[in-house]
């Protein structure tokens, strides 16, 4: 996969395609940047891309490293910083952890889309936010890679990535996806957050996946009042993947945050 997908010419950069989309005499459009989590990858991305494009919205689909909280929000931080104009900007999972400080400060993020995604607070990691309340199910489904240098990659079990990860995806795409996922680091998970956190004084709102063995619903919930969230919706049924399942309901989410 390409480290950034861009549909829609200028998303990088001059901000001249949120222009066109807008129309003559109105706002332009702010700039979705999407930032998948572990065990996923940008392509999960493109039925909400397709949406969001049809819709006129610049949008780029970012490549997280998922090597570290700090370093992977750093590289998000460059690819927000490379962008002109306003930006609306989405987090899957782990990717709610890169957001919240990757755009800790940025005067362009106009609204944070967290999609069944970790919200810290300082001192907070993703292992204590999902430990937080009974349900995950994710420790006992994965499968440890050894890295040179001591540190370990970490994959879902392909025979149990349906099940666990997306259950409301067909079980052919669902495959697929396990074949692709991208493995995330032991340590990523287990690092703190660290200094403030964007959605302490940026706009946020609160996609709740209602049947999610990752994260459980009731952490998705206690983050978003925690943040006083400008919006919370939550799918019934919905997956861990569900930006995959219900790409429909996340688009929209989305451009209700954009439109805010």
């Amino acid at each position: 996969m390409a480290a950034a997908v861009a549909l829609a010419a200028g998303a990088l950069g001059g901000g001249g395609a949120a222009a066109q989309a807008g129309g003559g005499g109105h706002k332009a459009k702010p700039t979705v940047v999407l930032v998948h989590g572990a065990f996923a990858d940008s392509s999960g991305w493109n039925g909400v891309v397709s949406r969001l494009a049809r819709d006129g919205y610049p949008v780029v689909s970012a490549a997280n490293p998922l090597r570290g909280v700090a370093s992977d929000a750093a590289q998000v931080k460059a690819l927000l910083d490379s962008i002109k104009g306003p930006i609306v900007l989405v987090g899957h999972s782990y990717g709610g952890m890169v957001i919240s400080k990757a755009a800790a400060g940025d005067k362009d993020v106009k609204a944070l889309v967290y999609v069944a995604a970790f919200a810290p607070l300082a001192g907070e990691s993703a292992g204590d936010l999902a430990a937080k309340f009974p349900g995950s199910t994710l420790a006992e489904t994965l499968k440890p890679v050894a890295l040179p240098g001591g540190q370990t990659d970490l994959y879902v079990d392909p025979a149990k990535f349906h099940q666990q990860f997306a259950a409301d995806v067909p079980a052919r795409d669902a495959a697929l996806m396990a074949v692709a996922q991208r493995p995330i680091t032991a340590a990523a998970l287990d690092e703190k957050a660290s200094g403030p956190q964007a959605w302490q004084a940026t706009k946020s709102y609160f996609l709740v996946a209602g049947a999610d063995k990752n994260i459980p619903p009731a952490v998705q919930y206690f983050e978003a009042k925690r943040a006083k969230a400008a919006a919370v919706r939550s799918v019934k049924g919905g997956s861990h993947a569900v930006f995959v399942s219900q790409p429909g309901v996340t688009a929209a989410f989305i451009e209700k945050a954009a439109r805010s």
